[in-house]
């Protein structure tokens, strides 16, 4: 079911970022044409950057963004620093992160949809924003060397893996020691009903393939990160009307029964960083008379 629920996933991103120029001739709505997938995304994307942060990026990199959180503004990104966006889309974290990191860091955005590619590299000229790539693969084979970055984010993508352990391993080996990762994603506080799970439009809507909270802990925890932290950000109202193009396998009574069962939340965690050991990483001496340091606090690295 893996390639099943890939292909799904590609043709309903891929079908949604070209909208704008196909549906009912009006780039001002992704919804238009009242496709399932758009009022889910109403649902769970909205009002979740502040003007200023988007300010100085294009407004179709925005208004096609289908995240369901801001994990630029948590991951705390720091200047000089390198930045993987797991399922960049049309590249609007890629192009934030870029921004917070500056001249002398990167922004990495990796997609598998090239509707999805063309749009961000798009979005970058139009931005002029040069310390960015955008790359073509899957978020289970991630083409970057090990240890090649700082920062991993995601928006709503990791749930859409039908694969998650994979991502995670691969997620940990391309950090660097001592890195982080930062996503938003969705979770559940509680299981959904097991016609849900198997209902591939519930996996484009980012539903059927969520994980629940321990579930995503474990899983960190197996791939190798530690100090795992998950904060719910917002929770979903399944019996309003948007619920159902969501989930629509279920009845409003059922929808009723799970409602709180499906929350956002920003998950971070840390690859261990190497702990240095006296003699075989460093050597405390005796600092020399003529240097300009205390005694005894002379450090020279082997």
């Amino acid at each position: 079911m893996t390639e099943e629920i890939r292909e799904i996933v590609r043709k309903k991103y891929a079908q949604a970022i070209t909208k704008k120029a196909c549906c009912c001739g009006d780039s001002s709505s992704f919804s238009c044409c009242g496709d399932p997938l758009d009022k889910a995304r109403n649902m769970i994307t909205e009002d979740l950057y502040s003007e200023k942060e988007v300010a100085a990026v294009p407004e179709d990199a925005v208004r096609a963004s289908f995240g369901c959180g801001n994990p630029t503004a948590l991951a705390e990104l720091h200047a000089g620093e390198v930045v993987l966006d797991l399922g960049s889309g049309a590249g609007l974290d890629v192009l934030l992160s870029a921004r917070r990191v500056g001249p002398y860091g990167k922004a990495y955005g990796l997609d598998m949809t090239d509707e999805m590619l063309e749009a961000a590299r798009a979005n970058q000229v139009r931005a002029g924003i040069t310390n960015v790539e955008f790359l073509k693969g899957y978020i289970e084979d991630i083409p970057l060397p090990d240890n090649s970055v700082d920062v991993v984010i995601s928006n709503c993508v990791i749930n859409l893996s039908a694969d998650k352990d994979k991502v995670l391993k691969e997620t940990y080996r391309v950090l660097r020691p001592g890195g982080r990762l930062a996503v938003s994603d969705i979770v559940l506080t509680r299981p959904l009903p097991q016609k849900v799970q198997h209902d591939l439009m519930a996996w484009a809507g980012c539903v059927a393939g969520a994980l629940l909270e321990q579930e995503y802990r474990d899983k960190l925890a197996a791939a190798g990160f530690y100090e795992v932290n998950m904060e719910i950000t917002r929770n979903y109202d399944l019996t309003s009307p948007a619920a159902a193009s969501i989930i629509p396998v279920l009845s409003d009574q059922e929808r009723r029964e799970i409602n709180g069962a499906i929350v956002s939340a920003f998950i971070r965690a840390k690859k261990p960083a190497p702990r240095l050991s006296a003699e075989r990483d460093y050597q405390i001496r005796q600092a020399a008379s003529n240097e300009k340091v205390p005694a005894q606090v002379g450090l020279q690295q082997n």
